[in-house]
């Protein structure tokens, strides 16, 4: 299973190593799943944490070593509604053909969480929603 990861799953794991985020990237560094990202997530993940977590940021940087970077693909679009700071990440994560991707952005991809058929077929749900199962 391929997991593509939103920025704020990045960031959440390196500012809290303890917590759901940081335990599903451990576990597909396991050899589990299939971590993806892109350089657009991680840069915003990296900007984001050295402005509110500096001391994060070494944790971050090896967080990334170990997740696999896909290209943004153009010609792709994303699903009406969908804000545009969002579609590189939709855009992505279908251009990876991930099975899953993990954002807690509840408020841009909430009208698409669980809804893979609003979603070109993507999964796109929170890690709590994934490692439940639902």
């Amino acid at each position: 299973m391929r997991l593509f990861l939103d920025a704020n799953i990045l960031f959440t794991a390196a500012h809290n190593p303890q917590g759901k985020a940081a335990l599903v990237i451990e576990i597909g560094q396991s050899g589990i799943w299939q971590l993806a990202t892109s350089a657009y997530a991680a840069e915003e993940a990296r900007r984001n944490i050295a402005r509110k977590f500096p001391a994060c940021l070494d944790r971050l940087e090896a967080l990334l070593e170990g997740i696999g970077r896909v290209a943004e693909v153009p010609g792709i679009t994303g699903p009406e509604g969908l804000a545009e700071k969002d579609v590189p990440i939709f855009c992505a994560a279908l251009a990876c053909r991930a099975d899953v991707l993990l954002t807690g952005d509840l408020r841009d991809f909430g009208f698409l969480m669980n809804a893979p058929e609003k979603a070109g077929g993507l999964l796109i749900q929170t890690v709590a929603d994934f490692l439940t199962g639902r």
